[in-house]
């Protein structure tokens, strides 16, 4: 790789910024800090600017997140309207006081919140950037688009709780938006071919489960599934990096196959990190954070006595049998299916020691992590999420169901995908097969409409103004004197005859005008 410094200076720079985002004692702090990974994630995606299609995909994610931004930098005003001040701390204990629950105002600050957080972090309708952003180095891939930057609209929802919750409105779409957010995204990733994208795919759809848990009041629940997340999903973007460089930069995975019988190691990251992301029940952190997440939603539908928050668990619950079949589908095409490129080793503890310490932080023993981080979010004073005793044993019954629809939906993968594949590929040949995986293929098409609904009109206004009509019609005077004496010069040949002529047709017109003026004037 060239140019070391270009791209460590964009990544410290951007490691500043999310400090500040998440240790500013104010929201003009956590705003700075949240432009600036921005920007570093604009600069960072178009790191190989030489190739067109990368540097386009940085400007519609540097775009889409701007769109996020101005939400959120209109909920700042309203906030700074009400309390006179962006401190955190002031805003989060004084909510109660200063807002009235369920008012106009309430519910436009927390949705111009959420609606900037949903930018950041990937939600429909501002998801469209999230697989493009692909097209940066895989570092950056694991530890911006996985780990850090898309969370941190998880983060600020979480941190401003006091304000959500005097808006309940607000709270159930914001769950809404995450479950449909998941479940688009998981029948996306069940057909991409592009291993970087699958995981993208994933991605969005893990941050849709924690805007879930955000929505149901479970913010330690969301904020734990946050940190597991970003072990495991580092876990698969740094492994997917190192299945690339090993299969000379393809990234499409079916040009991939027979990596389980070159390099055990990698298969094993990948099982421990695709196992996390399938909520594997007991022996992958990902359970402990998924479940819980799930049982929240679902005691929340008895608790506010609102039965949609039932539909979404059981939503949640379909996102978890999705993610089982891509996972799996993923897994065996890399390392079990035919090798279609030469296969180049990978040596040395750079490649093999972060994988490693991340692989062990995305299994079941992780969970000794859970008590320590709960401890630091009662400090921080986020509420837990409690369960009443009554609804214990319906939570527990809630959880075994989720874990027996993601076994089912890996028992399922490893039907169609080790036994029935011919039969998959065949269906995925007839029109109907074909037309679904298009439609999901391209995520329901969010992209093809927003081009129509806003690119084009854009690009075509400022094709207009590009011309510059106001300078145009100061223009309009000058060309017409121009036009004037170019008609009148022509005239001039220098032939008597044509000189008589013309005075004769100038006495008629004269004449005539003066008879249609005496005529009117009778």
């Amino acid at each position: 790789e060239e140019d070391f410094a270009r791209f460590f200076s964009y990544f410290n720079l951007f490691v500043a910024s999310m400090l500040l985002l998440v240790l500013g004692d104010n929201l003009a702090l956590l705003f700075l800090g949240w432009e600036g990974v921005g920007l570093c994630s604009y600069l960072l995606i178009g790191y190989y600017y030489q190739n067109p299609a990368n540097g386009f995909a940085a400007i519609k994610a540097f775009t889409v997140t701007r769109v996020g931004d101005v939400f959120l930098l209109i909920a700042l005003f309203l906030l700074y309207q009400q309390f006179g001040t962006l401190n955190t701390q002031y805003i989060v204990e004084n909510a109660a006081n200063v807002m009235t629950q369920s008012s106009s105002i309430t519910i436009w600050t927390a949705l111009m919140l959420f609606l900037g957080a949903a930018g950041k972090s990937a939600q429909i309708p501002l998801q469209t950037w999230l697989a493009d952003a692909m097209a940066g180095p895989t570092p950056v891939s694991a530890l911006i688009h996985a780990a850090t930057m898309v969370t941190a609209g998880v983060y600020l929802c979480c941190r401003m709780f006091s304000v959500f919750e005097l808006a309940p409105e607000v709270m159930l779409f914001i769950s809404i938006t995450g479950a449909v957010t998941l479940l688009v995204a998981g029948f996306a990733a069940l057909v991409q071919t592009d291993i970087k994208r699958i995981l993208a795919y994933s991605t969005m759809s893990q941050l849709g489960y924690m805007f879930m848990a955000v929505g149901a009041e479970a913010y330690q629940a969301g904020l734990f599934h946050m940190l597991t997340h970003a072990f495991f999903k580092a876990l698969l973007f740094l492994s997917s990096g190192a299945v690339i460089l090993a299969y000379h930069h393809e990234q499409n995975i079916f040009k991939m196959g027979g990596l389980f019988y070159k390099n055990k190691f990698l298969f094993a990251c990948f099982a421990i990190g695709g196992g996390a992301l399938a909520a594997i029940p007991f022996l992958t952190i990902g359970f402990f954070s998924k479940d819980a997440i799930l049982a929240a939603v679902w005691t929340q539908s008895h608790i506010a006595g609102i039965p949609l928050y039932n539909t979404l668990y059981w939503v949640g619950v379909a996102g978890a049998f999705l993610t089982s079949i891509y996972t799996f589908r993923l897994i065996w095409v890399v390392f079990f299916g035919k090798e279609n490129t030469p296969y180049h080793e990978i040596k040395g503890a750079t490649y093999w020691f972060p994988l490693a310490v991340l692989a062990v932080l995305s299994t079941g023993l992780a969970i000794v992590l859970k008590a320590p981080v709960m401890s630091i979010l009662d400090a921080a004073k986020i509420p837990a999420f409690v369960i009443p005793e009554a609804l214990e044993a319906g939570a527990h019954g809630a959880e075994y169901v989720a874990i027996g629809v993601a076994l089912a939906g890996l028992a399922v993968g490893v039907v169609l995908f080790a036994f029935a594949y011919n039969a998959v590929k065949g269906f995925a040949q007839t029109s109907l097969g074909a037309g679904l995986a298009n439609i999901c293929r391209n995520a329901l098409g969010f992209d093809a409409l927003y081009d129509i609904v806003f690119v084009k009109p854009f690009l075509l206004i400022a094709k207009l103004l590009g011309r510059d009509p106001v300078d145009g019609m100061w223009l309009v005077l000058p060309a017409l004197v121009k036009g004037g004496h170019s008609f009148t010069s022509s005239r001039q040949t220098g032939s008597l005859r044509e000189y008589a002529s013309s005075m004769a047709l100038g006495v008629v017109v004269l004449l005539m005008i003066l008879i249609v003026i005496q005529v009117v004037g009778k």
